[in-house]
């Protein structure tokens, strides 16, 4: 490849690379301070998060008061939980442990390309995976996806490494370093991340006929030990805990979420039911803007000779690092876009290889991508900023003008459904109710607020006993009432109140 001066357009690529990256960087925490909780996932597992933090229980997630949480392990929240503790209950601790894991996976991609090709390779690696949508979306957010994606990208990263290290020292090193991060992984997501970081190294053993060399490059039985003494005692006690965990989290999530379409044992909402090989269309997505511009760029260059392949070992080890995860969702129709993740640091590595193979021009056109992104990030949050969509997923308004109109001692009631969202900025106090005429025993002389559907009947009200004394405002769907009981049921209240 020609070699680039300071004044060629590849040099002055970099620096704007390294100010959108910056600004990108600047646009996440910006939205993590910013945004509220949203429903359903961020604030379902936020308040898992919060009330692991509060109970000081670190072995059972919570789902609700006396519901236990059996559909993730528990790393994510561990997470969540101890970063609240630190800087307390706030959209930005909830999100800060989420962020530090996507910007470590990205310290891997860079620490992965560096040693493979050197810096300019590095930035391109890093850059294109930093800069796709999905990646930046689950950087920051309150989701198990990047904790599980540091632990397959430590993995993939140790091992190879294990195979191609300096010395004895660095292979003994990264060898121990593969089996932390599979017993980590154990405790992030389950069995699931020990097959995707570890059915592409096996078939690439196959392939490349490694046997001799992969047995003896790592510390198998005994690693597997101590991938096994990281993540069993947790199993073992919340088993203990709470029975029945064991088959629902291995037979259920890990069965019947995959191959069962429209599985009805979802304790915890409903399963996703879509056409089989939609995680293909997820991960084009996922890519987004690379899985456009790429293309492109390919098409400029479709005359200009590429640099030959130097390792194509390792281009076969990174090729199935990415396609495993697809191919292993192609069947199951239960999924979310997030199944995808996993794909991206190798594909981002692959992209950034081909980048660089092809032209000095190669910066230029990552920079175009990453203003796509920062465009993108910006156009997003703005939208997700309006008050009134804010309102549709977040109940943090409401609790809000809950806390600026309660005195203190008068219940927040939602009938039937309670967001996830209510529950953690009421920091628990929200209530949920089966009907509206159980909020009658929870009412003392000076009433309380109860949240119902927009245009409820105040005739409704009165047949549940319940007196409305005041509409607070609307919040999306939602509306706070402030109501009390009839005087006469308040009179009787307290006159059967021991004196």
């Amino acid at each position: 490849m020609p070699t680039e001066s300071l004044a060629t357009p590849g040099h002055l690529a970099r620096r704007w690379i390294l100010v959108l990256l910056a600004l990108l960087l600047l646009a996440r925490l910006a939205a993590m301070a910013g945004l509220p909780l949203m429903d359903t996932t961020e604030a379902r597992y936020g308040e898992i998060g919060r009330k692991m933090a509060e109970l000081g229980d670190w072995v059972t997630p919570w789902h609700d008061a006396g519901v236990p949480f059996w559909g993730k392990p528990p790393l994510s929240f561990w997470l969540t939980a101890a970063s609240m503790r630190l800087l307390g209950v706030n959209e930005f601790a909830a999100r800060l442990p989420h962020l530090l894991c996507g910007l470590l996976i990205a310290a891997l991609v860079w620490q992965f390309a560096r040693r493979r090709a050197g810096e300019r390779e590095a930035l391109l690696a890093t850059s294109v995976l930093l800069g796709s949508t999905l990646f930046f979306v689950s950087a920051g957010a309150v989701m198990t996806d990047a904790a599980l994606v540091l632990c397959t990208t430590l993995a993939m990263f140790a091992f190879w490494f294990s195979l191609d290290a300096r010395d004895a020292a660095e292979r003994r090193w990264m060898g121990w370093l593969f089996f932390v991060a599979q017993g980590l992984g154990l405790l992030a997501k389950g069995p699931v991340a020990v097959v995707l970081s570890g059915l592409p190294i096996l078939l690439w053993i196959v392939v490349e006929k490694r046997w001799q060399q992969a047995w003896r490059g790592l510390p198998w039985l005994r690693g597997s030990l101590l991938a096994l003494a990281i993540a069993a005692p947790w199993y073992v006690l919340a088993e203990l805990r709470t029975p029945g965990f064991l088959n629902y989290f291995l037979v259920g999530e890990h069965w019947h979420r995959f191959v069962t379409p429209g599985w009805t044992g979802d304790l915890y909402g409903h399963a996703h039911e879509f056409a089989r090989g939609t995680i293909w269309g997820f991960a084009w997505g996922a890519l987004l803007p690379w899985s456009v511009l790429l293309p492109l760029a390919a098409w400029h260059w479709r005359r200009t000779p590429a640099a030959p392949e130097t390792q194509p070992s390792l281009r076969l080890y990174l090729l199935l690092s990415l396609l495993t995860p697809l191919v292993f969702f192609t069947a199951a129709r239960n999924i979310i876009w997030t199944y995808a993740l996993p794909s991206l640091p190798a594909a981002a590595l692959l992209m950034a290889h081909w980048l660089a193979r092809r032209s000095v021009r190669a910066e230029a056109w990552v920079a175009a991508g990453l203003l796509v992104s920062l465009a993108g990030a910006g156009i997003g949050f703005g939208r997700l900023a309006q008050e009134k969509r804010q309102e549709e997923r977040s109940a943090k308004g409401l609790v809000n003008a809950y806390a600026a109109e309660s005195s203190g001692d008068q219940p927040l009631m939602y009938v039937e459904r309670r967001p996830f969202s209510a529950a953690f900025y009421s920091r628990g106090r929200a209530l949920q109710l089966k009907q509206l005429k159980d909020a009658v025993p929870h009412l003392g002389p000076t009433g309380g607020y109860l949240v119902v559907e927009q245009g409820q009947d105040p005739s409704a009200l009165a047949a549940a006993g319940l007196q409305m004394q005041a509409r607070v405002g609307r919040y999306g769907n939602d509306e706070l009432l402030r109501v009390t009981l009839p005087d006469r049921q308040v009179a009787a209240t307290e006159r059967a109140a021991p004196r």
